[in-house]
């Protein structure tokens, strides 16, 4: 079956065209992309795929700008496949990755969340390697050479722990997607939010240690700048609240307990500070000490 990609496009259009041609290069042939321009303020970007002479690459482009999250559902309800990957736009493909994820379904078939191995580049390209995903890399992801399976209460202790994904990287399960929605009110976390929700339900996640895409990590991202005011921290220990009362529930006291200590969370707290002093707001200061010490 065809393979889907969507794209969410609002940023930067030469970014995007090097993401196209990333999924142009793939190896395996049989995949389909539809950019979703959320009527980014840029008319060149229409005419450029406008002489797009591709069939498997369709671009749209939204009547009004509806926002990322609506974008990531409009992706799935469009979706006619098994599998979906929205890609971000700024984000680049290896050439098998088609060919890994899919072979990584073969391997479980069961599987509802595909991760295959990740490296970071920066606005120019250049492999890097900050120190939230050295964490994550060396310290959070599994280790081992063949596919790594973790489901249901291991699955949600290993993401609440840290959440060592990337989600333009994955592919995920278009039946799972239709049943557990996004959340509204958790933007900054959204994607872990999903995630969890996936694992409360029962669902499996995959990683494969098969290099296959880059992710790029801005200095000046919409992340980055939710660490300053404040709205990131404040949004993680709300989410870590519900998401410990949602494992206990369930008689999952490991991934209670995870929660509840939320070690690497806070770490990720005291690694901020210094950044927050120099360049956030009173707010995001509050915010950054207040998750460093708050157990509740």
């Amino acid at each position: 079956m065809t393979y889907e990609i969507f794209v969410p496009f609002w940023g930067d259009p030469d970014q995007l065209y090097e993401t196209v041609e990333s999924v142009r290069a793939q190896t395996d042939p049989d995949w389909r992309l539809t950019i979703i321009d959320d009527c980014y303020p840029d008319d060149s970007v229409a005419a450029h795929f406008s002489e797009e002479r591709d069939e498997r690459i369709v671009y749209t482009r939204n009547e009004h700008n509806v926002g990322i999250t609506e974008n990531f559902r409009e992706s799935v309800r469009r979706a006619s496949g098994d599998f979906v990957t929205i890609l971000g736009c700024d984000d680049l493909l290896h050439p098998n990755y088609v060919e890994v994820v899919r072979a990584a379904a073969r391997a479980v078939p069961h599987a509802d969340v595909i991760q295959p191995a990740v490296q970071v580049i920066d606005e120019d390209g250049a492999v890097v390697l900050p120190l939230v995903d050295r964490i994550k890399q060396r310290h959070l992801a599994p280790k081992g050479r063949g596919v790594t399976v973790f489901s249901g209460p291991d699955m949600a202790t290993t993401l609440i722990r840290g959440n060592w994904l990337y989600w333009p990287s994955l592919s995920l399960r278009v039946e799972t997607l239709r049943r557990i929605d996004f959340t509204d009110d958790l933007p900054v976390i959204q994607d872990l939010a999903l995630l969890m929700d996936i694992a409360f339900d029962g669902g499996t996640l995959a990683y494969t240690p098969t290099l296959a895409f880059s992710y790029r990590r801005h200095l000046e991202s919409a992340s980055q700048k939710t660490l300053l005011d404040g709205s990131r921290f404040l949004d993680e220990r709300r989410y870590y609240r519900i998401a410990r009362r949602s494992a206990a529930e369930r008689g999952w006291s490991r991934t209670a307990r995870t929660a509840r200590v939320r070690l690497m969370s806070r770490l990720h707290g005291i690694a901020a500070l210094p950044l927050v002093l120099r360049h956030g707001t009173a707010r995001g200061l509050r915010s950054s000490l207040a998750h460093v010490a708050d157990l509740s």
